[in-house]
């Protein structure tokens, strides 16, 4: 499921289509189960919208729905072709590949501790829910994903048709053909994917759970390094889900920031591709150009390549990139000097690391992986 751009006045075509496939009169509606958060006290718990209150069948019905191969044109490709447990939610590839082979420009994002990400895509400022995120890849034209424009009464007939999503749609929303629709089924994943989270990391344990071993010790001096005014990584990725785009229930207001590494300098003015502007394709504004969300780097050692374009295949050659504060492209389409962008974060300045320093921040690193939600039967297909 990609994370791209889909203008606003689309955004309100299809939602106003959802609303009115629901019908104007919904069945009465079963007494659900409240969804019970199994994260620990250090953990706060996510922001959920009033308009769609958790619930444990509706977060069942959205895990049916995530991995439902028939939601795409092709009818072989679901949500979790682009978003794989194993990958902490990402599909390894440098950028997303849609149903009908149509190349996204982005780099698959990983779903770990989605729901508490203030805005939802790469480089979009004005999203910022997972229920109008869901319908970009469902039906965006540009590029291709799901494929399924202007197919919405054939989504809504292949659930109505189906005892399976009869009887989930009946326990999440109410019994009827009417509780079967867009809207709902925006809903219904969006709740799955708020459940999505990832806080049982060896880091975890030995910060939060008082686990003095849980990570080694050049793990513990690899967390130095990244809190060092030094290196000036936890500037963008600090807090408790390594992202300064976060919110939840103990934050007074949503942070939302978006930041210029250097990774391009196409013309020496800080240009960045033309498909890949960032924010500016939003703004348009000048000072916008290759400004970018700084991602969760919670079980980042899974989520390769980097960077939004997937332009960076390693960790290792993430750390490289910064080190130089900005990758410089000798020769091709892409040739610049990135650590000379006039428009880059000022902290991105670049840095010197010992070979042993490096692995230290790469054990650190490493130690961010959750394998338990890798292996959580709660986010797997359906049997």
């Amino acid at each position: 499921m990609g994370w791209g751009r889909f203008p606003i006045f689309i955004l309100s075509c299809v939602m106003s289509c959802c609303l009115a496939l629901a019908g104007n009169h919904l069945l009465s509606v079963a007494e659900p189960i409240p969804y019970t958060w199994n994260i620990p006290a250090w953990m706060p718990k996510p922001i959920v919208p009033t308009d769609n209150p958790m619930s444990k069948e509706k977060v069942e019905l959205g895990r049916h729905l995530f991995y439902e191969k028939r939601l795409s044109v092709t009818g072989n490709f679901s949500c979790a072709e682009c978003h794989i447990q194993a990958k902490a939610f990402t599909d390894g590839k440098i950028v997303g590949v849609g149903a009908t082979g149509d190349k996204h420009p982005r780099n698959s994002m990983s779903l770990t501790n989605v729901a508490y990400n203030s805005v939802q895509t790469w480089a979009n400022p004005l999203m910022t829910t997972l229920e109008a995120q869901l319908l970009v890849p469902l039906f965006g034209e540009h590029p291709v994903e799901m494929g399924m424009a202007g197919r919405e009464q054939q989504i809504v007939a292949m659930l109505q048709n189906d005892l399976k999503y009869q009887r989930l749609f009946a326990a999440a929303f109410g019994a009827g053909n009417n509780s079967i629709n867009i809207n709902h089924l925006a809903k219904a994943i969006a709740a799955f994917e708020r459940t999505l989270i990832s806080v049982n990391s060896p880091y975890d344990r030995y910060r939060y759970s008082g686990e003095s071993n849980a990570i080694s010790a050049a793990a513990k001096r690899g967390e130095v390094l990244f809190e060092s005014e030094r290196l000036e990584c936890f500037h963008c990725h600090g807090g408790i889900n390594f992202s300064d785009s976060v919110m939840h229930e103990r934050l007074a207001f949503k942070e939302i920031a978006f930041h210029n590494t250097g990774l391009y300098n196409l013309d020496g003015k800080g240009a960045y591709p033309p498909n890949n502007t960032g924010v500016h394709e939003i703004t348009h504004k000048a000072a916008d150009m290759g400004r970018f969300k700084a991602p969760s780097l919670r079980n980042i050692a899974l989520t390769a390549p980097y960077m939004h374009d997937g332009s960076i295949a390693t960790l290792e050659e993430v750390i490289d990139h910064y080190a130089s504060g900005g990758r410089t492209i000798h020769s091709g389409l892409f040739a610049g000097v990135g650590s000379a962008n006039p428009l880059k974060s000022q902290f991105v300045s670049g840095f010197q690391l010992t070979e042993n320093e490096k692995q230290d921040l790469l054990a650190f690193l490493h130690s961010l992986t959750d394998e338990s939600f890798i292996h959580n039967p709660a986010f797997a297909a359906p049997e």
